[in-house]
């Protein structure tokens, strides 16, 4: 950031005046997580990114590339995995946090597009639950759709709505934070029966136009209904539709590593019944969420605990600006491993140490969103999209 800008003055001063009476050793209190959430986060001074991995651009030599070595990147051990077989492109495992792997560019720029316009217009909406469902009665064509049309009317809250009076709904006021008890085949049952009414709507939303909530749209729902209040699935809604192109893209992912290069020499517990050597013909994805992120948005750090398998892929894909992926250990003592996302790279979290490990995304980078974002072809409308991707 130019020091002389508007944004630099602006941020300084933003940062001086909420620090001011800010105890002193505060930030020794902070975990290692924290202290790099807190860093990449920060709007002054900017962030020092020369320790973020960045594997998209990573360059490697011939004696590397056809011998399958590690190499080091920012001081952290990298496994150049042979992808060669299945023709897409790079892929790298990260040691420190087995399991972890990462394919750059895995999606396509065309795919990208695609992937956003359904994302936007076609996933985000009845029957999907999205976050502002527990508050609005979205339009049926969805918000994206909605607020294309210049004379949509104003959508209207659940908490005003005469006819939803009787429905029973969770506690009301501020969110309470839970912490959920891992998922295991032992308390599957009991969870599984455990109550789960839907989010009261809030009392002081007020009716808005459909481009107003486009920018409040956080989160929508894939597969199988995750319940944010207790933080468990709701299976009794029944699974939801996943998106054919969805699917296609997680189990090409998957299939792509060479999973004996990733755990062959591992002799880590917490396994199960799942297993690697499987996962070629076995894995099919279920459930997920699509995340839509603003500018100044963040992904706090996580555990994910819902899931009763701990240990088969989870396969994230990036779209859009590039961001800061963290993930560390099993507790936020561990430091984070910082990771620069951009659009098309996929990550894959698999095995029960890095499904079981912190992570989250501090920061989304300004100025980042691909070039084959903006361009207007015919017939797509795509100059919508850019401006909202």
């Amino acid at each position: 950031m130019d020091p002389s800008s508007a944004a630099y003055k602006k941020a300084r001063r933003q940062y001086l005046k909420t620090t001011k009476n800010r105890t002193k050793d505060l930030d020794a209190e902070w975990t290692p997580f924290r202290a790099a959430e807190k860093r990449y986060k920060a709007r002054f001074p900017p962030p020092d990114l020369s320790h973020v991995l960045d594997l998209t651009s990573a360059t490697l030599d011939a004696e590397t590339l056809a011998s399958g070595q590690s190499f080091y990147c920012n001081g952290v051990e990298i496994n150049f995995l042979d992808s060669t077989s299945s023709g897409v492109g790079k892929a790298f495992a990260v040691p420190r946090v087995p399991g972890l792997v990462v394919l750059p560019s895995f999606v396509s720029p065309q795919d990208q597009r695609r992937l956003v316009r359904w994302a936007l217009c076609d996933h985000a909406r009845h029957p999907n639950e999205t976050n502002l469902d527990a508050h609005y009665i979205l339009p049926d064509e969805g918000l994206w759709n909605a607020h294309l049309s210049s004379d949509s009317p104003l959508v209207r809250t659940r908490a005003c709505t005469p006819e939803l009076s009787n429905t029973k709904y969770g506690s009301s006021g501020p969110r309470q934070l839970v912490s959920n008890i891992p998922v295991d085949p032992a308390n599957f049952q009991s969870m599984l029966h455990s109550p789960k009414p839907p989010p009261a709507p809030s009392p002081t939303v007020s009716p808005a136009s459909p481009a107003a909530l486009i920018t409040k749209l956080r989160w929508a729902n894939i597969g199988w209904s995750y319940h944010w209040g207790s933080k468990q699935y709701d299976f009794t809604k029944g699974k939801g539709h996943i998106d054919n192109e969805i699917g296609a893209i997680c189990k090409q992912a998957v299939s792509s590593v060479d999973w004996e290069e990733v755990f062959g020499q591992s002799d880590e517990e917490g396994w199960g019944d799942e297993h690697w050597r499987s996962w070629h013909e076995t894995y099919e994805p279920d459930a997920g969420i699509v995340n839509y992120y603003q500018i100044k948005d963040t992904l706090m750090a996580h555990v994910d605990r819902s899931e009763v398998c701990a240990t088969s892929p989870l396969v994230s894909m990036s779209l859009g600006n590039a961001a800061i992926f963290l993930i560390g250990g099993l507790t936020r003592d561990v430091e984070p491993t910082a990771i620069l996302l951009r659009s098309g790279d996929v990550v894959i979290m698999s095995g029960p140490a890095c499904r079981r490990a912190y992570h989250g995304v501090p920061r989304i980078l300004e100025d980042t969103l691909p070039d084959h974002f903006s361009l207007k072809l015919d017939g797509e409308g795509f100059s919508s999209f850019s401006k909202g991707v």
